[in-house]
């Protein structure tokens, strides 16, 4: 009987310490789960660093199924001005790089900027070439206006990709 009790008194104690860490648990995932705040809109589309602010908290919204932690972020500039349209052609000639090297399965391409034909024009474009189920596995997030969503998804089914579309607003 002697030996008995300290055995119980060891059981409870630790049947107590454990459910103390599993509601512990329970109550991280709910705050683990919850989406970032995303700020509005930018409202001057000239200003680069609050677009791309708001589009790293697009991004990081949108990070579901994604096993990198750094996906590949493309801002494509608005305007009409020359270096605004060499910031466009560079940027192309990089995604189209990328595009023809490939990306691992669980990656994120992300595309946004605040004139949205351009930012779909420039991502429909660095796609064409693409090999038909090159990108299987790869999410591609398009954010922009609701008209251009359609056109980038149609351009990138056959690349087998995870097309994303988050309406910029």
């Amino acid at each position: 009987m002697r030996k008995i009790l300290p055995i119980v008194a060891l059981a409870v104690a630790a049947t107590l310490s454990l459910g103390a860490c599993s509601s512990g648990e329970q109550a991280a995932v709910p705050a683990a789960e919850q989406k970032p705040a995303i700020p509005p809109m930018p409202a001057n589309p000239t200003d680069k660093n609050a677009w791309k602010q708001y589009l790293v908290a697009v991004v990081t919204a949108n990070m579901q199924g994604v096993k990198s932690n750094h996906p590949y972020m493309y801002f494509v500039p608005g305007g009409d001005d020359d270096a605004s349209k060499s910031d466009r052609n560079n940027q192309l000639e990089n995604v189209k790089t990328v595009v023809s090297r490939g990306v691992l399965p669980g990656n994120m391409m992300a595309f946004g900027g605040p004139d949205s034909k351009l930012t779909s024009g420039l991502i429909i474009e660095a796609f064409k070439d693409a090999t038909p189920g090159s990108f299987k596995d790869v999410v591609v997030l398009f954010v922009g206006a609701t008209a251009e969503g359609a056109a980038v998804k149609l351009a990138l089914d056959p690349t087998g990709a995870d097309v994303r579309f988050v309406e910029a607003k």
